[in-house]
């Protein structure tokens, strides 16, 4: 990939504005999707290397970014790669992140050779493939049990205003039917916004007819406490892209109402590196002439599948890729945002929560696969990935993007000395 073509030019004499203290203001977005985590994990972790190699072994990827957003699965590699140790550093590699799902994944999504008989059911039901179906209008698939306790067990106390940089993490309030956003920036000021991160994660994470909802409640001296219902922020932002740039905004002008005043957000200040799940466009897995015969339940529930919510959670991601690649192409900037996403994901590789030893090992692949495919952007006609012309990999891409935020962190820290 030759520097002409990927070189990423910056008016040096533009101000940025907080947060960031340097040219760029750096986002790291990573979407939703249970065990296809791993797919992200994998993209994060080559990232860290890059930038190892270019500051050393102790570089970790919380360092380069003023905010990490994750939604479900996105929120907890989020808040690993953001939750401090004792002496203020992070306490996972990026690394650590794709160990944890092989070693967890299993626990969290337990496979089974048998339906769970449930008292008081006639045995008829579970002699057919309906005893899934059976199983999922009478409760959530899985209890959460395990995934609760290994949040709480990694995050111990840590609550959102702890993380050594910015997170910020979309849930929904079905009591209250909106969206909730936690951010590091709002936990600093409002006591009743600084949840436990271990809540946040398994809120986010809570995905209808998978987890059961969570109920948890934030408490200040002299306020009322304030109580969350909520479910898995994949059903209103499954790519956290844009939940992240909005959130920025809204704290560069509560810091300096001046800046820019009168003017849009200066995008193109902004370094972006989105990361999804992967997707089954390509295997073509629902047809009009199929779903027009389903009700109800065919909608929740269809050969191992969750069509509803496999249609929402991809809608919405790929609306906010479409709108995120169209602003900086307008903004003709566009190489300062690099989305990285996988649409030809077949079989058990686009399920979330199959998590067989062998289908965990096939999305480590996906994702090694995918750095080696070219840098690719949304047509907005068809919704397909197509090949950005002398972008290189992404691979290349992302060690392109190291430099960079390597160049930033340290202007960062001359400025910072400075004063």
């Amino acid at each position: 990939m030759g520097s002409e073509s990927t070189a990423i030019d910056i008016d040096t004499s533009a101000p940025t504005p907080p947060p960031s203290q340097g040219r760029f203001i750096t986002v790291l977005s990573i979407d939703g999707g249970g065990i296809r985590g791993l797919i992200p994990a994998t993209i994060i972790s080559c990232l860290e290397e890059k930038l190892q190699e270019l500051d050393g072994p102790d570089a970790r990827i919380a360092d380069y970014f003023d905010v990490i957003a994750g939604t479900s699965t996105g929120a907890l590699i989020a808040s690993m790669l953001a939750a401090p140790d004792e002496n203020k550093r992070p306490l996972f590699a990026a690394k650590d992140v794709t160990q944890f799902y092989l070693d967890n994944g299993p626990k969290i999504f337990p496979q089974r050779s048998s339906p769970k008989v449930v008292p008081g059911a006639r045995r008829a039901w579970f002699l057919t493939p309906a005893a899934n179906l059976f199983s999922l209008v009478m409760g959530p698939k899985y209890d959460g049990s395990y995934l609760h306790d290994k949040i709480k067990g990694l995050t111990r106390d840590v609550r959102v205003a702890d993380t050594v940089t910015n997170i910020i993490v979309p849930a929904f309030d079905v009591k209250y039917m909106q969206p909730v956003i936690f951010s590091t920036y709002e936990a600093k000021d409002d006591p009743l916004k600084n949840a436990h991160l271990s809540d946040i994660c398994i809120s986010t994470s809570a995905a209808p007819t998978y987890f059961p909802a969570h109920y948890f409640k934030t408490e200040c001296p002299g306020r009322e406490p304030r109580e969350f219902h909520l479910v898995d922020g994949g059903v209103a932002a499954n790519n956290p892209t844009m939940v992240a740039m909005s959130m920025l905004t809204k704290e560069i002008h509560r810091r300096n109402p001046d800046f820019h005043a009168g003017k849009p957000t200066e995008y193109k200040n902004y370094l972006i590196i989105s990361i999804g799940t992967g997707s089954a466009k390509l295997a073509e897995k629902y047809t009009a002439q199929k779903c027009a015969k389903w009700g109800l339940l065919r909608w929740l529930y269809d050969g191992g599948f969750t069509p509803l919510i496999d249609i929402f959670t991809h809608a919405s991601a790929d609306m906010v890729d479409i709108h995120a690649a169209f602003l900086f192409e307008a903004l003709n900037c566009e190489k300062r945002y690099l989305r990285i996403q996988d649409d030809s994901l077949k079989g058990h590789a686009s399920s979330v929560d199959i998590a067989t030893k062998a289908n965990m090992q096939e999305l480590i692949g996906i994702g090694q696969e995918l750095l080696k495919k070219p840098v690719a952007r949304v047509n907005i006609d068809n919704g397909m990935y197509e090949e950005a012309t002398g972008e290189g990999t992404n691979e290349e891409a992302l060690a392109n993007f190291a430099k960079l935020l390597s160049k930033e962190r340290r202007l960062r820290q001359n400025n910072v000395n400075s004063n």
